[in-house]
């Protein structure tokens, strides 16, 4: 984008032009009477700054910000752009700064340009979208919806329906709140006029049905109905809805409709051919699953996908007929020997599924493929093959070496043999006393069994061989802080510091930060450490220290919603039992 384009009012001159005008009063000649000169002193001195136009400074930005993007350091052309948007406060140049950083993938300098460039141009759509985009990445379902229903209110697509549909699929999203918030939505008035009022009915009728709430659920798909009768949305709600209740033969209708309005949608045949399956008709069902491998050239993903799906509907004959021609192939999919495994495993071949399980290399599905296959051991009375299994695996993967000692520990763990488990992990840590994975895991069975002076040890030797190792330097700050051991915050506070230094935008440190800043008694230095780390993880643990540093603060007000959001997201949250507990004044309006 050339830098004419990027500022509003006048044309820019050439760049020549502008140098050598920006730069005059330092490289012009001087007007001479004799010796001496016209002006005994530089004119400039006395001037208040520019504070508008392209100045030396604002065209060095500019021009540091593009050079920086043409040889790839995108942080800081995006830095500088944004930096550039600030002074002069036009849209193009935080625009620029927001694709910048997408090169860079730098998330939060990319909210910080998409927060600014929203802030030049409101009505601009793609900045909401990436907002809404990393907070549903970090977890903030409520702050991605929020973002999402102002692009609908604006006259955009918020794209609700498939936000809704990922939501439905996640147990840590907030349902309850989501729903609520897309009842008020459409209470709003005028709310049936906008474009994509059609987007806003489903994405309410799926949070719904996915509480249970039926009949509200289907009385939005009528109303989208009227509105929109060949919507493939619409269909594919009305198979789910009705998968979802058990009513099957509405489901295959439904399916079947929206197959005819979009016959290449692979969603619609998938929830075709699950309705046949839940309806026990699995020869009607493979026709289904053939004809769909046939128009997609026999594609590998979706083989496995269906698969899948005969698998978790108890059907392991079709899902075997499905994986076999994989298995004659040069290289096999690892989903597929693992698929295959689960196969044996539900037939009763056990032995058989463990030779499955062994052929997942590397990747993915390969420690799952060894959790599952120690389990089934296990869970044939054979625990000294489990662990053999387990002990040949470490050796033919040394990659993963750590790894499948921790798997061990904790399947001891389950067994409740912890004096076997933390045997194998001192013997482990004695041949290879250097291994941080495996002091780190060591200090935190130490910090669950309440040994601190064993953590403190095991962390202290974990820094001496890896001193800028953030997690390290993270965890041990912060059992410090929480424990608000008397004389030991400063060291805590300086070992949270390293932590930041060596990993900045972790939002576990930026929440020790603040949280030690709390404890030394700092509430107002706190607060924009949590607030950012909040920000970045909504989590109870966070939203608990958040809380009550603004309770300090007498913003008791903004402590209750956060703790009511909390609350309401999940249905287990032992932090802010325990704050609620020292400070029963916050507990939400209308909490039980």
């Amino acid at each position: 984008m050339p830098l004419r384009s990027l500022l509003s009012g006048s044309p820019l001159l050439p760049l020549a032009a502008t140098v050598v005008l920006l730069s005059g009063c330092q490289s012009s000649p001087s007007f001479k009477g004799g010796s001496t000169s016209l002006f005994t002193d530089d004119p400039m001195r006395s001037a208040p700054p520019i504070t508008r136009g392209l100045d030396a400074d604002g065209l060095r930005t500019l021009l540091s910000a593009e050079l920086a993007g043409q040889r790839g350091d995108y942080r800081y052309a995006s830095q500088g752009y944004l930096q550039a948007s600030q002074r002069y406060s036009a849209p193009a140049l935080a625009e620029r700064a927001t694709f910048a950083a997408r090169f860079g993938e730098d998330v939060a300098l990319l909210e910080a340009s998409a927060l600014r460039w929203r802030e030049l141009a409101p009505q601009a759509e793609l900045p909401s979208r990436l907002l809404a985009s990393i907070s549903l990445q970090r977890g903030d379902w409520l702050d991605s919806l929020e973002q999402r229903l102002a692009i609908t209110q604006a006259g955009g697509d918020g794209e609700l329906t498939p936000f809704a549909e990922v939501a439905v699929g996640e147990q840590s999203a907030p349902l309850t709140l989501l729903v609520r918030q897309m009842r008020d939505h459409l209470a709003r008035p005028g709310a049936e006029q906008l474009e994509h009022h059609s987007d806003a009915l489903l994405a309410t009728a799926l949070l719904e049905a996915a509480l249970g709430d039926i009949r509200q659920a289907q009385s939005r798909l009528d109303e989208v109905a009227k509105r929109e009768p060949n919507s493939p949305a619409l269909w594919l709600a009305q198979a789910r809805l009705a998968l979802e209740a058990g009513d099957l033969q509405t489901a295959r209708r439904a399916a079947q409709q929206g197959v005819s309005i979009a016959p290449d949608d692979v969603r619609f045949i998938l929830m075709l051919a699950q309705a046949e399956i839940r309806l026990n008709n699995i020869a009607a069902a493979e026709t289904q699953t053939d004809a769909l491998l046939d128009s997609h050239g026999g594609n590998q993903d979706l083989r496995l996908a269906l698969a899948q799906l005969y698998l978790e509907e108890g059907h392991s004959e079709p899902a075997y007929r499905l994986l076999q021609p994989l298995i004659g192939q040069e290289r096999v999919p690892n989903l597929a020997y693992y698929l295959l495994g689960g196969i044996a495993q539900s037939q009763g071949d056990i032995d058989n599924a463990l030779l499955y399980y062994r052929q997942v290399s590397e990747g993915d599905e390969f420690l799952p493929a060894r959790a599952t296959a120690a389990q089934m051991l296990i869970e044939d009375d054979r625990l000294i093959d489990a662990r053999a299994f387990l002990r040949i695996e470490r050796m033919r993967y040394d990659r993963y070496f750590g790894d499948l000692i921790a798997l061990e520990i904790q399947l001891l763990d389950q067994l409740k043999q912890p004096d076997e488990a933390s045997a194998l992990l001192n013997r482990e840590l004695a041949r290879t006393p250097d291994d941080t994975n495996l002091l780190y895991l060591r200090a935190m069975r130490a910090w669950e069994a309440g040994d601190l002076s064993g953590m403190e040890r095991d962390l202290r030797q974990l820094l001496r061989i890896e001193p800028n190792n953030a997690v390290a330097l993270n965890t041990l700050g912060y059992t410090l802080a929480d424990l608000n051991l008397p004389g030991r915050l400063e060291e805590a506070r300086t070992l949270i510091e390293r932590a930041y230094e060596a990993d900045p935008n972790n939002p576990a440190v930026l929440d020790s930060m603040g949280w030690v800043y709390f404890r030394l008694g700092r509430p107002e230095d706190a607060l924009a450490w949590l607030e950012s780390a909040y920000s970045q993880l909504p989590d109870q643990e966070v939203a608990a220290h958040l809380a009550e540093v603004l309770h300090a603060l007498e913003r008791s007000d903004e402590a209750r919603e956060i703790i009511r959001r909390i609350q309401a997201s999940t249905s287990r949250h032992p932090l802010i039992n325990e704050l609620l507990e020292r400070y029963p004044e916050l507990t939400p309006a209308g909490a039980p």
